[in-house]
């Protein structure tokens, strides 16, 4: 039996065996992370039922799914600054606590507006997996000094992937077995087994500063106005995109009011939530969340336009159409394992953004003809991009970042995933109309094509963008 690393304990020597990340430290971060993704898509199997259940309407059964990525958006980098502040091991273990509540109010809900409060609470609660796992796998890197762990950001990537795509059919056993309740109600185990594995066999923090124990040290450690601001930058922004054919323009000024204050705030800040001048100077990070916003962009078009389209335009059952798009989760996962052993950066890129840009392109030539086995292969193809992508920038993302930044930077990668689905459906809202067509699909074809020669000429021309990820 694995004993428990002790109070005070060096934490970073190698286990027995040499291996200096044991499966034992990295799982507890995997399952944290992944809870994530596996609640983004486990919800739409139930919605049906659930709009059933409180008598409301259809279309307002979608905050619920919206409830996880807006709160998301906003926590991810919140939960980095926290880590900083408290440990990551102490806000990784509230994260999970909060899940946990969340599912019980959640299963237990009387009406609609307590899922919304187990939605909400749920999109902070497994807010805080990735940004506290990447904090502890880069102290634990640096300490041990062993350079990138390009395996340990693989299974980051991969338990993403497939806990993502393993939502849907999860969600539709639970609900088929047990109800609608049930999807709510796994978050209460999933949250006690990451517990009871983060306090086994996470390394405890150092204690926290006597100084944030002081009246208003915490406030000056967290800067709430900035995590505010930025806030309001990004809720408004993404309550404006939900609903572009009719804009609520005054959304939008919020938004860039919102932004233009938190520059003007951060600037001042003596220790930023958000860091303006250490992004002004680090170009290749920002480049880094650009490329991840515009490919998950690409990617999101797939996964919510094609799958539309196969229900509609091609006629597949819904359960037929997730099996056509099944496939491309084993070839992400392939991917990221052979990507992240070598921590390559710059070649994956350009494969990623090359693959986007012919997917698009064949894309065009699909239409209600086209036969079942070239749908799948071209499901196929896309999977290569989630294997490739994700990982390449994550990668980059921790050579590009210090060990005191990289909670919140972890933070903001994901932010720019989030807007990348928000943006989709943005502009699925333009496209589909009333219904997926093949002239619609064609236009989406021309939108992912579109954005894959961008993501080409930005890789091509950044020469910063090193060949193998290295701190």
């Amino acid at each position: 039996m694995t004993r428990p690393i002790a109070p005070g304990s060096d934490a970073s020597a190698p286990e027995p065996g040499g291996r200096a990340f044991p499966a034992r430290f990295v799982a507890p971060l995997v399952w944290g992370a992944a809870l994530n993704p596996i609640n983004s898509s486990i919800l739409a199997t139930s919605l049906v039922a659930i709009a059933t259940a409180f008598d409301v309407p259809p279309g307002r059964t979608a905050t619920l799914v919206a409830a996880v990525y807006v709160t998301s958006a906003v926590a991810q980098p919140a939960a980095g600054k926290l880590a900083v502040a408290f440990g990551p091991r102490r806000v990784f273990l509230a994260g999970l606590g909060v899940v946990t509540v969340a599912g019980v109010i959640g299963a237990l809900a009387p009406a609609f507006g307590w899922l919304i409060v187990s939605r909400v609470l749920i999109g902070l609660g497994t807010a805080v997996g990735n940004p506290t796992a990447m904090m502890l796998i880069r102290r634990r890197a640096d300490r041990l000094g062993t350079g990138v762990p390009g395996p340990v950001l693989g299974a980051m990537s991969i338990a993403a992937q497939v806990t993502a795509a393993l939502g849907l059919p999860l969600g539709g056993v639970l609900v088929g077995l047990w109800g609608w309740r049930a999807v709510f109600a796994v978050n209460l185990p999933l949250g006690v087994i990451g517990i009871l594995l983060a306090l086994a066999w996470v390394p405890r923090d150092e204690p926290i500063p006597a100084g944030l124990r002081e009246p208003g040290a915490l406030a000056r450690a967290l800067d709430p106005a900035g995590i505010a601001l930025f806030a309001g930058t990004i809720v408004a922004l993404i309550v404006f995109l939900q609903d572009v054919r009719n804009p609520t323009w005054w959304l939008l000024g919020l938004s860039i009011v919102c932004a233009a204050a938190l520059v003007v705030w951060e600037r001042r800040s003596p220790d930023p939530f958000l860091d303006v001048r250490m992004l002004a100077r680090n170009g290749p990070l920002v480049r880094t969340y650009t490329r991840q916003f515009l490919t998950q962009t690409a990617m999101y078009l797939v996964l919510y336009g094609y799958v539309q389209w196969l229900e509609q335009g091609r006629g597949l059952a819904a359960s037929a159409a997730g099996l056509v798009l099944l496939p491309m989760t084993a070839v992400g996962a392939i991917g990221s394992a052979l990507v992240s052993r070598k921590a390559l950066v710059r070649g994956p890129l350009v494969a990623s953004a090359l693959v986007v840009l012919a997917g698009g392109l064949v894309l065009l030539a699909v239409d209600g003809t086209t036969p079942l086995w070239a749908l799948v292969a071209l499901s196929l193809l896309f999977g290569l991009v989630t294997g490739l992508t994700g990982v390449a920038n994550q990668a980059a993302m921790y050579a590009q970042t210090d060990a005191a930044g990289i909670g919140v930077a972890a933070g903001l990668l994901r932010t720019s995933t989030n807007l990348g689905a928000i943006a989709s459906s943005a502009a699925l809202g333009f496209v589909f109309t009333s219904a997926a067509s093949d002239a619609g699909l064609h236009t989406v074809a021309l939108l992912i094509a579109g954005l894959g020669a961008l993501v080409l000429a930005l890789v091509l021309a950044d020469r910063r963008i090193p060949r193998r990820a290295s701190v």
